[in-house]
Formats: structure tokens, C-alpha cells, sequence
């Protein structure tokens, strides 16, 4: 999950996992985008032709994301247009996607599959993971308001925080169920208010959670729904 670096020894990899997709482009889900060609710098490579041996590999990306954007037929994955100032995520081999905010960047978040956070806040994030079940469907967890209410004060809540559940709801997207809710979490020296988004598929429960401070809660509250509600689960 971790974005891959360049040093002065490093090779290209071959990547047909996760796109991440900027603002009005679209590729189908089952599209395995593969960078095929290999560049090698050595050590010894002065400072000059290692600047043009990154600089040819950087073309080379973006040669065969354009390539295969143009080859590659419409898909109904993003219907609607991204949103501006959103990016896609979409992890066609792990089954989901979302939007999240453009200028955000990729981190590692422990035992999560993906991540993106604000570059300056760093409480401002959104993470996704997953865990296999025998469900199929959401449903099977029990009704909305039990289900929601045992994850946030049981499951979310550290000992010593005391949690708040604002908001809940229920939607059905091409036949997949999905709970969203909002939530509030307390601690002594400071508060965290949250969207998370719950699905089962593909025989994996899955948990998207966006948030912020609470103290910049209502500033960012709309930009960070948007995340929530665009949440997927794809089938594979």
C-alpha cells in the first residue's frame, strides 16, 4: 500500500492493483493497468543522467496510463462524473472504491488496506479495510440501529472515551446494501468526529472511515461526506 520511492538503485515495478484516478477520468474496474517495461539506474549513474533516467520513467507512466485509457472501453464504475477536487480510488483486485480530496496523500495506516490524508492535518483522513465473514450481506449483522451502535461505542470507542452517535442511514447501490454514519468520539484532551460506511461482499466485511478534529468538524463536514457516500464495494 505504501507509494513506491526512486533512489539511486531501483527498478520499475509491474503494478495491476490500485489506480488512483484524477478528476473526470475513468477506466473500467476489471482493468489491469500494468507498467510492462523496466528501467534500471545504477549507483554509479551521475546526478545528470539519473535525473533523465527518472524523467524517462515518469513519461513512460504517463504514456501507458494514456494509452490505456484510450484503448480501453467506457465503464459504468464512475456513472456520474468525479466530483472537482476529488481523486478516485479504485482497487479492482480487493473489491471497492472511493473519492477522497485531491490535494490528500497515500499513507500507511495500520491494518488497513488503503489511506489518504490531509498533507497538514493529520487527523483528517480516510481509511479503508477489510476482514473476511460468512455474511453476505449487511443485513445479516442485524437492524441499523443495533449493528451501528454496538461498532461505535464497543468497537470504536477507546476505554476512555465516550461516544456520540449523530447520524444514521441506510442506502441501496446496484443491488449492495450499505450503513453510513456519523459519530462523534471524546477524550479527555480532545474529540474526533467521524463518517464511517459499512458493506459486506465478495465474502468480506468492509469498513470505510472518514474524519476530522471536531473542532474543524463543521468546516470540512460536507467535503468529508462526499468520501463517505461515494464508497463501493465491487464485485470480484
Amino acid at each position: 500500500m505504501a507509494a513506491s520511492s526512486l533512489s539511486l538503485n531501483w527498478v520499475s515495478t509491474t503494478s495491476c492493483k490500485k489506480l488512483n484516478l484524477p478528476h473526470s477520468k475513468e477506466l473500467p474496474r476489471d482493468a489491469a493497468f500494468c507498467l510492462r517495461n523496466t528501467i534500471t539506474c545504477s549507483r554509479e549513474t551521475a546526478s545528470n543522467d539519473e535525473s533523465n533516467c527518472k524523467r524517462r520513467l515518469l513519461l513512460l507512466k504517463i504514456g501507458a496510463l494514456t494509452a490505456s485509457a484510450s484503448l480501453l472501453p467506457a465503464s459504468p464504475l464512475f456513472a456520474e462524473e468525479i466530483p472537482k477536487n476529488y481523486r478516485a480510488f479504485v482497487d479492482s483486485a480487493d473489491g471497492y472504491s472511493y473519492y477522497y480530496p485531491a490535494d490528500w496523500r497515500e499513507f500507511d495506516f495500520r491494518a488497513h488496506d488503503s489511506a489518504f490524508k490531509d498533507r497538514y492535518l493529520q487527523l483528517q483522513n480516510v481509511r479503508v479495510r477489510f476482514i473476511p465473514t460468512v455474511k453476505t450481506d449487511i443485513h445479516d449483522m442485524g437492524p441499523m440501529e443495533e449493528v451501528i451502535s454496538n461498532l461505535v461505542r464497543h468497537r470504536y470507542a477507546a476505554p476512555n472515551q465516550v461516544a456520540d452517535i449523530m447520524e444514521m442511514k441506510e442506502k441501496t447501490v446496484d443491488g449492495k446494501h450499505y450503513y453510513t454514519f456519523e459519530y462523534e468520539l471524546t477524550s479527555p484532551n480532545f474529540s474526533t468526529t467521524s463518517f464511517a460506511t459499512i458493506a459486506i461482499a465478495n465474502g468480506r466485511y468492509y469498513t470505510l472511515i472518514v474524519g476530522a478534529n471536531t473542532r474543524r468538524w463543521r468546516r470540512y463536514r460536507e467535503l468529508l461526506r462526499v468520501v463517505a457516500d461515494s464508497f463501493k464495494v465491487l464485485d470480484i
